[in-house]
Parts: structure tokens; C-alpha cells; sequence
């Protein structure tokens, strides 16, 4: 049960129901309607860059929408958190223009919450080191690495297909719509602050986020996968549930570098459930990834006693999904996949 079999079972009643039973049971058809919508920022701290000048530095940006029905078992809200060289518009519409994660737990129940990593995007980032370098102040190999992928590196990265131009013959990806896929990546400038060289301010921002929200379910993805895991380790209190989408790296303190879990830390993070979701076609950092999560990080949340559900779907008999599986044909089964873990589970 605790590796997806009854996920499966009711992930295949829903695909059965099929054509307008299936939108009447999602709750798409009709107008969207909402109690509240809005933005706001999260955390900010003040760096003084010359005299009488100060900027703020390493806010979150968060646009929410909330249902205007609530069920009669409220559901807790969700805290989508986007990957590498992305934003929050991962998880809107998808690139040919379907229903995207988003707008689909709204419509089910969820209060969403959508949020732009520090670094990243409405978010910002600190330009002090640019400006130091360019003034003479600091030398240039101070500049921080910025992370951008190219259309080839992504096509294959990402599971699209084996080559550049060549989809898998089970490509669950919107493969035609590559390009518009494309506009969606940024640079990325994480590197300028961690997870690789020290603590991320996403991830205490995503803990009071958590806090602010009553009660929230974390998903992450990719470069994100283990923010998630991240943010209870600075404060659990407020964190309901938590969704690990192929994290890039592995299910580790320091996503994306290997660095073990202390027995501490594992006994902290099972007090909370957690769910791992892989797809198809894995290779590469991937197939590490995977790995260490389920042979390692499961059994020592299982060990510690936690509420832990690893799902691949291939194992499933749900084929052809790729990293962007929030993007893919089956975007809305993935999403029903989870809501059902959700409800069960928080």
C-alpha cells in the first residue's frame, strides 16, 4: 500500500470513467470561481549597497488563488514550487494550451499557491555582485555560474526523447509544442546562494508560507523536488504533507549534492507524510536520483516510522510521462494521482 498499489487502483477507475464523466468529476466545465486571488511577497532582507541606499534582497514572490466552495472536509492548501530555470508558470497552462496543475487543484478545492524562487523571476535577485564587478570592486570570477538549458540539452534532460528532435514512441510530453515549452525557461541564478553553497532562503520562506497558509501540502519538482523536506527541517510545524517530483540530485539536506541525512533529520521528516513521484524513460542523474530515494531515503523514513509513498509510474502501467509531467497529456491524472494521496494521507 505503501508503494502506490491503491493509488493505482483508483488512478485507473478515474482513467476509465473517460469523455464527459471525467470533466464533470474534475470540475472543468463552467466558469472559475474564486473567494480570493492575489500576491504577495514572502521574508526580505535589507543590504545597504552605497550611501543612502538600500535595497531589499531575497524576497519570495506568491500569487494565490482560493476556491469560493469549500467542501464540508476543508482541504489544506498547496504550495507549487517550480525547478530548475523555470518559474511559476509551470505550472499554469501547459504549452498547448490545456488546463494546467494550478488552475485543476482550484477547481478542486485547494487554496494554490504558486511562488517564484528566490533568484528567480517576480522574485528578483541580489545584483550587488554584478555591480561590484563591473566597478572594478570585486573580480570577475567572483560572478556566480547562471544555469540556463539549451532546446537540446532539454528535449533529452527533460524525457522528451532519446535525440534532439526525436520523440520516445510513448511521449506523454506535448512534444509539437516544444517551442512554446522553451519560452518558458530563464536564467537561473541559485548558485548565487545555495542549495549548493549554503542555506536557501526559499526554504525558511516556504516554511512561513506554509505557517501563513493555516496548513500546507509542499510539492516540489526537479530542482526543487526536496524543498519540500528542506523547509521542515527549518520548521515542520505548519507543513501538512509533502510531494517530492523527481528531485534533481537525490533525496538529500543539500539537494542537488549528495550530502546524508543525519538520523536527527530523518526522525524529524517522518513526522510528515510524503509522497516520491517518478516517471518514465528515466536516465542518466535520474536513474542516481531514483535510486537513492527509494533504496535509501524510503526505508530509513520507514524505519523511523513515517508515512511514506513511492510511485513510479511506469510500475503503474502509466507510461511515456516525462520530467515535466505537470505538462504532459496526462497532466490531470498525474494531478488526480496525488489530490487522492492528499486526501488520504493529510
Amino acid at each position: 500500500m505503501r508503494y502506490g498499489v491503491l493509488l493505482a487502483i483508483a488512478l485507473v477507475a478515474t482513467l476509465a470513467s473517460g469523455g464527459t464523466a471525467a470533466a464533470q468529476e474534475r470540475h472543468l466545465d463552467g466558469p472559475l470561481i474564486l473567494s480570493q486571488e492575489g500576491s504577495f511577497f514572502v521574508g526580505g532582507d535589507t543590504q545597504t549597497v552605497a550611501p543612502d541606499s538600500d535595497i531589499t534582497v531575497n524576497q519570495m514572490y506568491v500569487q494565490y488563488q482560493i476556491p469560493a466552495s469549500i467542501d464540508a472536509r476543508p482541504k489544506p492548501a498547496v504550495v507549487l514550487i517550480h525547478g530548475c530555470c523555470l518559474s511559476a508558470k509551470s505550472w499554469e497552462e501547459t504549452p498547448d494550451g490545456r488546463m494546467g496543475w494550478s488552475e485543476y487543484f482550484v477547481r478542486r478545492g485547494f487554496p494554490t499557491y504558486l511562488i517564484d524562487q528566490v533568484t528567480r523571476a517576480r522574485s528578483g535577485f541580489d545584483p550587488t555582485v554584478f555591480q561590484q564587478v563591473r566597478s572594478g570592486v570585486a573580480p570577475p570570477d567572483s560572478l556566480p555560474n547562471i544555469l540556463v538549458i539549451g532546446h537540446q540539452a532539454a528535449w533529452t534532460s527533460f524525457r522528451f526523447g532519446p535525440t534532439y528532435g526525436t520523440a520516445y514512441p510513448d511521449e506523454q510530453f506535448p512534444v509539437d509544442y516544444a517551442d512554446e515549452f522553451y519560452k518558458q525557461m530563464i536564467p537561473d541564478l541559485n548558485l548565487m546562494l545555495g542549495p549548493y553553497s549554503g542555506p536557501n532562503p526559499t526554504f525558511d520562506h516556504l516554511a512561513t508560507l506554509a505557517n501563513q497558509t493555516g496548513g500546507a501540502v509542499l510539492i516540489g519538482h526537479s530542482e526543487s523536488g526536496f524543498f519540500p523536506e528542506n523547509a521542515a527541517l527549518i520548521d515542520p510545524q505548519h507543513i501538512r504533507g509533502m510531494v517530492t517530483i523527481e528531485p534533481g540530485g537525490s533525496c538529500t539536506t543539500a539537494n542537488p549534492l549528495t550530502v546524508p541525512l543525519t538520523p536527527d533529520q530523518i526522525v524529524k521528516l517522518a513526522k510528515i507524510p510524503t509522497l516520491i513521484v517518478y516517471g518514465d524513460h528515466l536516465s542518466g542523474g535520474f536513474l542516481k536520483s531514483y535510486a537513492d530515494c527509494h533504496d535509501t531515503y524510503v526505508p530509513q523514513i520507514l524505519a523511523a516510522g513515517g508515512d511514506i509513498t513511492f510511485v513510479s509510474l511506469p510500475d503503474m502501467g502509466i507510461t511515456g510521462n516525462s520530467h515535466m509531467m505537470m505538462l504532459d497529456k496526462n497532466n490531470l491524472d498525474i494531478a488526480d494521482l496525488i489530490m487522492r494521496w492528499i486526501d488520504s494521507h493529510t
